[in-house]
């Protein structure tokens, strides 16, 4: 079942997010208090897939009002190619188009292959355009990266 995450989810998302190798946690962002605010500012855009009362996937989705963006798209790896990944993704293009928001955008890491390769199969195009940069603006918000 596929439905809007909620903060009362935070803790299981979180035990999933913990069991992904390879994926990337932010000190500050992806504490309880970084989602809750992000939950607040997109009420129904994230979403999460449960089975048997576990959490097996989520998207954190938003917009800024003109521009959507996915982050942290995961699905716990026994429940992959279930179709899982591509109805979250539904689910948050549906609330995002509901917002009149008109394109969405995510970043994938270069070494992530199986998520890559979930996007190109998906119907997604890989940006070679541009670049993306970034600056930071509070040193202490570190990623950690899963390595087990």
């Amino acid at each position: 079942m596929v439905r809007v995450m909620t903060i009362e989810d935070y803790d299981k998302v979180y035990r999933l997010w913990t069991s992904i190798k390879g994926f990337g946690i932010r000190s500050v962002d992806d504490s309880r208090d970084g989602v809750e605010a992000f939950l607040r500012r997109n009420p129904t855009s994230s979403v999460v897939a449960e089975e048997d009362g576990e959490i097996v996937g989520s998207i954190l989705c938003g917009h800024d009002g003109r521009r959507g963006c996915l982050y942290h798209v995961c699905v716990a790896k026994d429940y992959r190619m279930r179709g899982i990944g591509k109805e979250m993704v539904v689910f948050c293009m549906n609330a995002l188009k509901a917002e009149h928001i008109n394109k969405v955008s995510l970043i994938a890491f270069t070494k992530n292959d199986i998520g890559n390769a979930f996007w190109k199969q998906i119907g997604w195009t890989k940006r070679e355009d541009l670049n993306y940069y970034d600056f930071t603006l509070n040193e202490d918000n570190i990623t950690a990266f899963i390595t087990e």
